[in-house]
């Protein structure tokens, strides 16, 4: 399960590094369909609410990889997978309720 955290971590560090750069107004490095329809006025909003989504992913990243570090019975691993996915379900519903808002749908 060591490798499974840094592994976790590693991918954790990424969207971090990339929800800083998004939160900062770099909306430039989510791909342009997802943002065809924001208007330039309200990009920088749209970048920080989308930026929250990354974060949240990073968060539950970084949350299964130190479950994982507690050993490799089946209820840990199990946790950790099940914060895993709990975690990106709501990540994506977070990422959802952006694109509707900001660009009228996916």
């Amino acid at each position: 399960m060591i490798a499974y955290s840094i592994f976790m971590f590693v991918i954790a560090v990424l969207f971090l590094i990339f929800g800083i750069a998004i939160y900062k107004g770099n909306t430039k490095l989510i791909h342009d369909y997802h943002q065809t329809n924001v208007k330039e006025s309200e990009r920088k909003e749209y970048g920080r609410a989308f930026a929250k989504g990354m974060c949240a992913i990073c968060a539950t990243l970084i949350i299964s990889g130190i479950i994982a570090l507690f050993g490799e019975e089946g209820v840990i691993v199990t946790a950790s997978l099940i914060i895993l996915f709990a975690g990106i379900i709501v990540s994506f519903v977070i990422l959802a309720k952006v694109q509707k808002k900001y660009n009228g749908g996916f």
